[in-house]
């Protein structure tokens, strides 16, 4: 059984032209703003403080620009693929064209895993700030409600109990399951719409907040190791580039709605690159107003930003950041959902998975099969995961994929290097190599918790490729 076996680029770029299953409406600044949408939401509003408080100290700031750093390389690579190949898939559809069908599959394995546990984790934050602006609203969810299973939360009596399940979490992937059923226009309409309000509240936050911070509390600006790997120093800080990191995905998610784009060839690489450069510099800023205005030790909560909101400004501005990040989070879990589905479309369409997954919707012309089991599978671990353990899982699943399509871009060139490519990665020898390594040296410093799942999940996947999708392939059957 050849499970190495390729697919031709040129098979794939007629299909892109030929394929109408799902609607091409999506234009340049539909794509930057699903970048956007899906990039700026947990990293500024959640991940900015458990990482100062936990990892990084005020170097959190250096922890975004490693990560970002990583990020620009593997941008220009899959900006690459995605104009030559212009298909659904993202990195499983690059590997399948370059490295062949198990690392295409293995890829395609790690992508359901990162989009969905980035949707879960998304869920879980959302559900923090939710809980929190009600409160303020003099609505309580009770506690037992509004956190992971087991979690030791404590009642408005002081009481200590165990949470059962994270209600809110729940509700909002619901929600968002639906919109992305009705259709993606529908989808990229409304996220244009909570991009618009998310950005103008971090805009707000900056300039109102900018003017209480105390330079003092950058001071150490990278806090001593505490005898304990990742927390605090130069350790520390490489650790917290590794679980910010799942801030990132907002253009890996773009490259999967190459198949919705008009003119994917112009439009994929802005959509990339241009959404990459606008959430790093944001980023940058909110991490460094966020440890500038409180000490980083106090960053520790479900919603740090409101936090600073309120130290600096007042009542009224933690109000609207909170209602920022309801409204930013719930567009990151749907580009994350989005790119979840298209992945799940895109495999069963292979044989990969089976056929009544890539089951489209006569009338919204959406793989709605797909999407509604996606949304029951995150809603109900999104009940159960705390936001730490998920973005880990969802870091690390997130730069294995962007090791494999730097790879991936540098094999395809050299093995065809005649191909009409609209867009090239510049200095191809120097950002192929280096995006991919230091995608790897990210991976290292993260938790062994997140390295056994991985595990796991690739021997799952394992099981799965080799008793089911290498006997189903489609390719398979051309190449018998």
């Amino acid at each position: 059984m050849n499970f190495l076996r390729r697919k031709s680029v040129a098979d794939l770029q007629e299909t892109a032209k030929t394929d109408h299953s799902l609607h091409r409406v999506l234009g340049p600044i539909h794509l930057i703003m699903l970048g956007v949408g899906c990039t700026i939401g947990t990293g500024i509003f959640v991940l900015t403080g458990t990482v100062a408080a936990h990892n990084a100290g005020p170097g959190v700031i250096l922890s975004f620009v490693l990560a970002g750093i990583a990020s620009i390389f593997a941008a220009f690579c899959y900006s690459e693929f995605a104009s030559l190949v212009p298909m659904s898939g993202s990195a499983y559809t690059y590997s399948y064209a370059t490295l062949g069908e198990l690392f295409a599959w293995i890829i395609g394995w790690d992508l359901i895993l990162e989009y969905a546990v980035g949707a879960i984790t998304v869920a879980i934050g959302w559900s923090g700030y939710v809980t929190s602006f009600l409160h303020d609203c003099g609505l309580d969810i009770p506690v037992r409600f509004t956190a992971a299973y087991g979690a030791i939360v404590t009642e408005a009596d002081g009481t200590k109990v165990e949470a059962l399940f994270n209600l809110p979490a729940v509700l909002i992937v619901a929600a968002v399951t639906i919109l992305l059923v009705i259709g993606i226009r529908e989808s990229a309409w409304y996220n244009n719409l909570i991009v618009f309000v998310k950005l103008a509240v971090i805009v707000a936050f900056l300039a109102l907040t900018a003017h209480a911070i105390n330079p003092a509390n950058w001071h150490p600006f990278i806090p001593e190791n505490t005898g304990t790997f990742g927390h605090f120093g130069w350790s520390g800080i490489m650790a917290g580039s590794g679980t910010v990191f799942f801030a990132y995905i907002g253009f890996d998610a773009v490259s999967t709605a190459a198949q919705e784009t008009r003119n994917p060839q112009r439009d994929m690489p802005l959509g990339i690159i241009g959404s990459l450069v606008i959430c790093t510099v944001l980023y940058i800023a909110v991490a460094a107003v966020a440890t500038g205005v409180v000490p980083y030790a106090q960053l520790d909560t479900p919603a740090p930003i409101a936090l600073v909101a309120d130290h600096a400004v007042g009542g009224w501005m933690s109000v609207l950041i909170k209602i920022g990040a309801i409204a930013g989070l719930s567009s990151v879990i749907m580009v994350l959902l989005l790119g979840q589905t298209r992945i799940f479309w895109v495999m069963s369409r292979d044989g990969l998975l089976p056929k009544f997954v890539s089951e489209v919707h006569p009338r919204f012309k959406t793989p709605w099969i797909t999407t509604i089991i996606t949304g029951i599978l995150v809603a109900l671990f999104s009940a159960l995961f705390t936001v730490r353990e998920a973005g880990n899982l969802c870091s690390i699943g997130t730069l294995l994929a962007f090791v494999i399509v730097c790879v991936s871009v540098l094999v395809l060139r050299v093995r065809e290097p005649h191909l009409d490519r609209a867009f090239r990665t510049p200095w191809i020898w120097f950002v192929a190599p280096v995006g991919a390594i230091s995608s790897l040296a990210l991976m290292i410093p993260l938790p062994n918790a997140a390295w056994k799942r991985l595990i796991v999940w690739f021997l799952v996947g394992m099981v799965v490729y080799f008793t089911y999708s290498i006997r189903h392939s489609r390719l398979r059957e051309k190449q018998p």
